[in-house]
């Protein structure tokens, strides 16, 4: 496996570099024989605490990702490791048998956009923070809501692979999952 780690506002020493690998090599080694490439990125936020960004690519276009703060860079790091840790082994089973197929896709553009201060003032259109393509896979259901929990995502749009139409899950407040089935009464071609 191949492994980053980098630190932002900080130097990552070789002792946090060793418990790293030590720790995200037993991890991966538990649920996957070889996965592709993991980053860890640590950062010291303005409130003083050191965050953990793990970010583990898994194959078949499948990305886990993890965060948590902490006052030590250890204790966040140790903390997101687990939680993905235990995403790893509620979707292990299908994580294997995704390897062997790799869903059909699309692209779609996505924007960000931030309020423009002048907004409030009488000024017209919010600022585009980033534009980027994101790829529209065709899943089923289950598989969608399977990469939203992996990926930490808060939506994900998707080609439902039963009739072919556009459906999308997301994060309710409530911490639930929702799906949204525009059209689900189409019939498959």
């Amino acid at each position: 496996m191949q492994l980053t780690v980098k630190g932002k506002h900080l130097d990552v020493g070789d002792a946090l570099r060793a418990h790293v690998q030590e720790q995200l090599s037993h991890t991966a080694k538990k649920y996957f024989r070889d996965p592709i490439e993991a980053t860890v990125i640590f950062s010291k936020e303005k409130n003083h605490l050191f965050k953990a960004d793990i970010s583990i690519h898994v194959g078949g276009g499948i990305v886990l990702q993890t965060e948590h703060e902490a006052d030590d860079p250890y204790p966040a790091f140790d903390v997101a490791a687990k939680a993905a840790g235990k995403r790893l082994s509620r979707y292990k089973d299908k994580l294997r048998d995704h390897r062997k197929t790799q869903p059909e896709e699309l692209t779609a553009n996505y924007t960000t956009l931030k309020p423009d201060e002048n907004e409030a003032e009488g000024g017209t259109e919010p600022a585009v923070i980033a534009e980027m393509e994101m790829p529209v896979l065709t899943l089923a259901v289950a598989d969608a809501v399977m990469r939203l929990e992996l990926g930490g995502l808060p939506a994900l749009l998707f080609r439902n692979a039963k009739h072919s139409g556009l459906n999308m899950v997301y994060r309710r407040k409530d911490g639930n999952i929702g799906w949204v089935d525009p059209d689900g009464t189409r019939k498959k071609k």
